[in-house]
């Protein structure tokens, strides 16, 4: 018998719809699979620091801003762990902060993942927008990750989660 193909997944988690769906299609996926999720939440402090340094807002707006991003990223990670106990999961979850590419492949790293899932929708594909920030950071993780990565685009997973 062969080892199953996934048994580690870490979701990329940023708040948006389309990440929720890609979490709640981990939660069904450990459920049915028995695999062990991780939702990583990154707060984009690379972003902020490029803004700062680029004087398109003061220091003191960039702390506020990365002190809004970190308590947003706690709540939707609790929100998070929340949905997965009610499916009977447990999930790990962390916040980090960074290049949100960047975290999300340490963390795939660390934890030692077989499969990074993302969110997507049918008009958010990577490379198809370069100008849209989500389609790009999907595009270096796809290019850069050291396992598989799978773009969820499942349009009734909210269905489906009710009815798991």
């Amino acid at each position: 018998m062969i080892k199953p193909l996934f048994q580690r997944i870490v979701v990329a988690y940023n708040g948006s719809q389309s990440s929720l769906h890609a979490v709640m299609y981990a939660i069904l996926m450990a459920k049915q699979f028995k695999c062990h999720i991780k939702v990583v939440y990154v707060v984009d402090t690379v972003t902020i620091r490029q803004l700062t340094m680029s004087k398109f807002m003061v220091k003191d707006e960039g702390e506020q801003i990365e002190g809004g991003l970190t308590t947003d990223g706690d709540r939707n990670l609790t929100y998070a762990v929340k949905l997965a106990a009610g499916k009977g999961i447990k999930i790990d979850a962390e916040l980090r902060k960074g290049a949100v590419w960047s975290e999300i492949i340490s963390a795939a790293d660390e934890f030692k993942a077989d499969l990074i899932l993302l969110g997507g929708t049918a008009d958010s594909a990577p490379f198809v927008n370069r100008h849209d920030v989500i389609s790009r950071q999907n595009g270096e993780i796809i290019g850069s990750a050291h396992c598989s990565v799978m773009l969820v685009r499942q349009p009734q997973i909210e269905q489906l989660f009710k009815i798991a």
